[in-house]
């Protein structure tokens, strides 16, 4: 069971310069992963919300990570997609889709709400992308309409 009980929702998206605030989630295979953790790795670390599991844009952009992960290895960053989905769920998907990154479910919406990346109308996560340096602070943030994926090249541009 993860706690990010004393996290505080951000009305606007978090911003370049802002401590990355930290959590721990469960992953598709019901592993906790917290950014604190994956900081402890080195590098820089990129977080891909995304609204839902088995929709058109966030099976593509968790494909396209997936097929850059290279990239992102050889700059020494760290990808994992965050949704408002179960595990399950996000399990599920992985096993259907050409999806190899952690995805971590934030299914009481609390790291979302903490990122300034909540979509209220529809109770899930909005789209965005973070980069975090090794430090914890925030390097870059894209936050994006639901339908608009993000160009792994700009990611590329501010990781490494």
């Amino acid at each position: 069971m993860t706690a990010n009980a004393n996290l505080k929702t951000r009305e606007t998206p978090i911003a370049a310069g802002d401590k990355a605030p930290d959590f721990t989630l469960p992953d598709q295979d019901r592993n906790d992963v917290s950014l604190k953790g994956l900081l402890a790795k080195g590098g820089d670390v990129v977080l891909s919300f995304f609204p839902l599991a088995f929709t058109g844009v966030c099976t593509s952009e968790m494909e396209c990570f997936t097929s850059d992960i290279s990239k992102f290895k050889n700059r020494n960053t760290t990808v994992v997609g965050i949704s408002c989905d179960s595990w399950a769920t996000l399990k599920a998907f992985t096993d259907a889709s050409k999806i190899d990154i952690p995805l971590l479910a934030d299914m009481h919406r609390e790291v979302c709400k903490a990122y300034g990346l909540y979509w209220p109308d529809l109770n899930v996560s909005s789209r965005g992308t973070i980069v975090i340096g090794s430090d914890g602070v925030v390097k870059w943030v894209s936050a994006r309409e639901p339908g608009n994926q993000i160009d792994n090249a700009e990611v590329l541009s501010h990781v490494g």
